[in-house]
């Protein structure tokens, strides 16, 4: 064999570069679970290091032989080395390191893959690492199938349409020079984690946290909470989890959200001007401007009385609807008439508008309106003859109606259009399917307004029927708004629910109680509140009347004005009975009356007044009476305290009243009339004014005592049109007739005339107009 010759041999230098490939990996994975070990199949993201020699991979020596000359190309094992250091200084594991003690990776190429544990970790080895990398002469590429392809924002942008009571709103990114609207992306984002997206997991979001979604193409997109975090709110609410067709459509009254994202995000707007002028002020209400009280007013608005007219103008600027809830005796009616009267010097109500009331303050409302705005021209829609008087609606400024007579009157009432629609003691309509509530929906009215100290009484779906009728779709349909709101704040006790449906109410609501305003409050307010008779306990005081007057006629021929003092006080009383309760009638026409003007009103306000935390002195001269309002309190499930010329121990309930044991004390006026302390009472109601004003006021003055500390309310519940009324009036310009009818005897047949009798006996007046 001939000896083999030396062949020459020439090592050439390869320029060396690291490839990092990002890409997604199936990776087998065996875990133990218990006695056995499970192998499933994952896709993760990894990174991938290659070693490059003048740009292709050498997985080993590579060699050339060419005229008779050996070429060797080697690998770099100092270089390689190097720059594995380098990509695990980025904070990449290897594969294999990063998965708990006894789990297997199973990979062809396993010790090159590296990996982050969260995503955030990606993201910043993208934002950061990677740069540093390419700087030090890496080579990055990013495959399709890589699940962390990040994007960056470059503008953020927004529009908004109003269309009538609604307005359309997109809100998108700029990413590379493109638009892409932020709304579908983030209903998919939180379709995919649903548990992520709660309301108390967005509050527990701090501003520079990222929330990371997903473009069309793929790519991750960074989004920091604080600029998201409103628009993610909204969607959360409305339970968002498929794409909404087109734009997404919020009422007008959710523009205080868009203030919201505004701040959040300082995007550019278009077409939003209105809008989010609306918005800024629906989330201040300190800005609401002041309002000079008009000209035709004639009262002396107290500040929180002018804060309200304010908050009323507000609503009519904006065309809002809004609830009114203030506490009783605060002056919600006065409020509203210098609201109208407001609107009238402006020139704006040329319309009338309509006031829907209970029946028994119907001609309170006639008293307050001629008493604070005699420049307006009211119209009361009520009795038999009322029908006469639609087709006059359009003379008025004010129309009067009830909610008994609403469902009757719908059609009528529709043939016009009002300037503001007002429901008084709204809670009359907390049941939406009630013939009341869809007839007050029915009708049409530029603004609507709701007053009422009781929104919420006894379940959430009371004030869905108000908004309803205010602005129908703020707290969207019914089964939404169980959906969304009764069920997990009723049933589940949800806090967060609770406080969202808190803020979408908030600026619609203006409630003060009278501990927020006790300042401005005189120690004592006196109150009258006339009540309007209706049906049979209107047609039983006519028969009382008629019967009692003819006997009285008949005493007054026989013995004279003088010696009939016994018969006319009788006659009186009854007619007194009449009008406080027919109960207290002793006639078979009275058994089978089931109305009670001021029954009613003591069960529709009482309630309200107990859950105000007032604490309540109820007065009547009748202590029968008096007896059978404990089956009412009963009813009503209100704890009592009872004081009668019969009560021996007087001691014992004043004790439990003033202690609290009990919201309300009933107190005949004769056993309560003196000798009493109560300071617990801040409320009074006189449910038979008693004819003597010095008696009245010192039954009065058990709450209104040396000690008391807090402002007197005190109501005087009057029949409108009977005997109270006209008795008080001659009160008023009688004062030497009154002390003699009032003690209890005629001291001088002097002091009575015979036209006096004939105004007492006079028939119920009825509800006529009130002169323009």
């Amino acid at each position: 064999m001939p000896t083999p010759r030396p062949v020459r041999t020439i090592r050439a230098p390869l320029k060396y570069r690291p490839v990092l490939t990002l890409r997604e990996e199936p990776v087998e994975v065996s875990r133990r679970q218990g006695w056995r070990r499970v192998t499933s199949l994952e896709r993760l993201g990894v990174a991938h290091l290659a070693h490059h020699y003048d740009g292709k991979p050498l997985d080993l020596e590579r060699q050339n032989y060419v005229d008779g000359v050996l070429h060797l190309a080697s690998r770099d094992p100092a270089a390689e080395k190097k720059a594995s250091g380098q990509v695990t200084r980025t904070g990449l594991k290897r594969l294999q390191t990063l998965q708990p003690r006894g789990d297997h990776i199973r990979h062809p190429q396993a010790q090159a893959l590296y990996t982050f544990a969260n995503e955030a970790d990606w993201q910043r080895f993208l934002t950061a690492e990677m740069p540093k990398l390419e700087a030090k002469g890496f080579r990055v590429e990013l495959d399709p199938s890589f699940p962390y392809r990040f994007a960056e924002v470059e503008d953020w942008y927004g529009e908004a349409e109003e269309e009538g009571g609604w307005f359309t709103l997109e809100l998108g990114v700029i990413v590379d020079g493109q638009r892409h609207s932020l709304i579908p992306i983030l209903v998919s984002l939180i379709a995919e984690h649903p548990e992520l997206f709660t309301p108390e997991a967005l509050a527990a979001l701090k501003d520079d946290d990222l929330i990371t979604a997903r473009l069309p193409d793929g790519r991750r997109l960074p989004l920091p909470a604080g600029r998201v975090r409103a628009i993610l709110s909204v969607l959360v609410e409305l339970h968002l989890r498929e794409l909404p067709d087109g734009p997404l459509r919020l009422p007008i009254l959710d523009a205080a959200r868009l203030a919201m994202l505004d701040e959040a995000l300082h995007a550019r707007w278009l077409g939003a001007d209105r809008l989010l002028e609306l918005g800024r002020r629906l989330r201040s209400f300190q800005g609401v401007k002041e309002i000079t009280p008009p000209a035709g007013l004639n009262a002396n608005l107290r500040p929180y009385q002018q804060q309200g007219l304010a908050w009323l103008q507000f609503l009519r600027e904006y065309d809002l609807g809004g609830i009114l809830a203030d506490d009783m005796g605060l002056g919600k009616t006065a409020q509203t008439l210098a609201h109208l009267q407001t609107e009238k010097e402006a020139g704006r109500a040329d319309r009338p508008s309509l006031v829907v009331a209970p029946t028994s303050v119907l001609s309170n409302w006639r008293a307050e309106a001629a008493r604070f705005t005699p420049g307006l021209k009211v119209l009361t829609l009520h009795g038999p003859a009322r029908k006469a008087d639609f087709a006059r609606i359009p003379e008025y400024d004010l129309v009067l109606s009830t909610y008994p007579l609403l469902p009757r009157d719908v059609d009528q009432l529709r043939e016009h259009e009002f300037h503001l629609l007002v429901l008084d003691e709204a809670q009359n309509i907390k049941n939406p399917k009630s013939a009341a509530a869809k007839a007050a929906g029915a009708l049409k009215a530029r603004h609507r307004l709701a007053l009422t100290g009781t929104p919420l009484e006894n379940h959430l779906g009371e004030l869905w029927s108000q908004f309803n009728f205010l602005t129908p779709g703020l707290l969207h349909d019914e089964k939404t708004f169980r959906e969304l709101y009764r069920t997990p704040i009723e049933k589940q006790g949800d806090r967060a629910r609770q406080a969202a449906l808190a803020a979408r109410v908030k600026p619609f609501i203006l409630r003060r109680e009278k501990r927020d305003v006790a300042k401005e409050l005189p120690p004592k307010t006196e109150i009258p509140v006339r009540v309007t008779l209706d049906g049979d306990q209107r047609d039983l005081y006519e028969t009382v009347r008629v019967t009692m007057l003819e006997r009285v006629r008949e005493e007054l021929d026989a013995r004279g004005l003088a010696r009939s003092t016994v018969a006319i006080l009788d006659a009186l009383l009854k007619l007194r009975q009449a009008v406080t309760d027919p109960r207290l009638v002793k006639l078979e026409a009275a058994r089978k009356v089931k109305g009670s003007a001021k029954l009613d009103w003591l069960t529709q306000n009482l309630p309200q007044m107990v859950e105000e935390g007032r604490r309540i002195l109820i007065f009547s001269q009748f202590a029968t009476l008096l007896g059978l309002l404990e089956d009412t309190l009963s009813e009503l499930d209100l704890p009592y305290a009872k004081l009668t010329g019969q009560t021996k121990d007087r001691a014992t309930p004043v004790q439990r009243f003033q202690n609290g044991e009990v919201p309300v004390f009933l107190i005949s006026l004769k056993a309560g009339g003196v000798g009493l302390n109560l300071t617990a009472a801040d409320t009074v109601i006189h449910l038979d004014p008693w004819w003597n004003p010095a008696a009245e006021n010192q039954a009065t003055d058990r709450a209104y005592r040396i000690g008391q500390d807090k402002p007197v309310f005190v109501y005087k519940l009057i029949a409108a049109g009977s005997v109270e009324e006209r008795i008080l009036d001659l009160q008023n310009r009688k004062a030497a007739l009154a002390k003699g009818v009032l003690d209890g005897g005629l001291t001088s047949a002097t002091q009575l005339t015979t036209g006096d009798l004939e105004v007492l006996f006079a028939p119920l007046e009825e509800e006529e107009p009130l002169p323009a």
